[in-house]
């Protein structure tokens, strides 16, 4: 399908933009493009106006500071994953750019646009034409979610790679809106809801994510359907420190699962103790448990847990041996 008819705005601040959004609410954020204008095309997303964001200085920096390091929502994917800095102390987060699509789609997607990703469903993303035979669903235009037909919410997964790599590692995110600037837990940006995933106001932007200056050893990983492209269909990054064999520090999160990536509980119970295979049957065990996938791919539900059960494993077992 073609795109229809907008008008196209290039604020030159992030007050500007947010201005431009508040006075146009149908309008909205753009800026690598690579999800929304597809959605746009299959007529699943419309707008009579667009903001381009990319045009913002603010949004494109990186800085290093006593505090952390500070990474624009605008940064591309491609250039995030190159930084020598993030392959140093943030592993996972370069693992998890690198992870995203093909090397076209990273030249364009920015930071900003992989956290906020729309939530994904296979009777969703698919054409106009597709989705009017099938009724629609609840989360466009339709009353029943076809994954889950006698409930009452909407069961599309969140499956940005970037999101759980930056939990893993205790990332916080500032926020800009017209009630003006607030920070908080990247965590906090997420909702357990398919059609409403996004904990922001209608004219709120993510402007900026900042990471811890002291993070532990990281490493992300998924399983997707081919080996390049495609979104995961489960993802999983463990931040890690042991000494002696003994853990000191453990956050995994995950994503591809559930509406929104999710920081797995329980594995504050594991500081202190060997990261032995007692320790690793629980964190499969852990994960099984809290995992929520749905059948909104081409893949099995209990395919994706297990997957997801594995790679947690595979990934913890790894970063202990190194």
């Amino acid at each position: 399908m073609t795109l229809s008819d907008f008008a196209l705005v290039r604020p030159a601040d992030v007050e500007s933009a947010v201005a431009a959004r508040r006075d146009h609410p149908q309008s909205r954020y753009v800026a690598g493009g690579t999800d929304l204008l597809v959605n746009m095309r299959h007529g699943i997303d419309g707008a009579a106006q667009l903001i381009d964001l990319s045009g913002i200085e603010e949004l494109t920096c990186v800085k290093a500071t006593l505090a952390g390091l500070r990474i624009g929502a605008g940064v591309k994917l491609g250039a995030l994953a190159r930084l020598p800095l993030i392959a140093e102390r943030y592993r996972a987060v370069g693992e998890a750019a690198t992870a995203v699509a093909g090397p076209g789609h990273r030249a364009l997607g920015t930071v900003g646009g992989n956290l906020c990703l729309d939530t994904r469903c296979v009777y969703y993303n698919q054409s106009e034409w597709w989705r009017q035979a099938n009724g629609y669903c609840l989360k466009h235009r339709g009353d029943i979610c076809h994954v889950a037909p006698q409930g009452q919410r909407c069961h599309a997964a969140f499956t940005g790679d970037l999101a759980p790599a930056l939990l893993a590692l205790g990332a916080e995110v500032e926020i800009v809106g017209a009630a003006g600037r607030r920070r908080c837990p990247l965590a906090e940006l997420y909702v357990e809801d398919g059609r409403a995933h996004l904990a922001l106001a209608p004219d709120e932007l993510v402007a900026t994510v900042l990471l811890p200056p002291d993070p532990a050893p990281s490493a992300y990983g998924k399983v997707r359907v081919r080996g390049a492209i495609d979104y995961p269909l489960a993802g999983v990054a463990v931040a890690l420190s042991v000494a002696d064999g003994v853990a000191q520090r453990l956050r995994i999160a995950l994503t591809g699962t559930n509406s929104r990536p999710i920081v797995l509980a329980g594995t504050d119970a594991l500081i202190g103790r060997p990261v032995d295979e007692k320790a690793l049957h629980e964190i499969e065990r852990l994960v099984q448990k809290q995992v929520q996938p749905m059948r909104t791919t081409v893949a099995s539900a209990q395919y994706r847990r297990l997957a997801a059960a594995g790679l947690a494993r595979r990934l913890v077992a790894s970063l202990a041996a190194s």
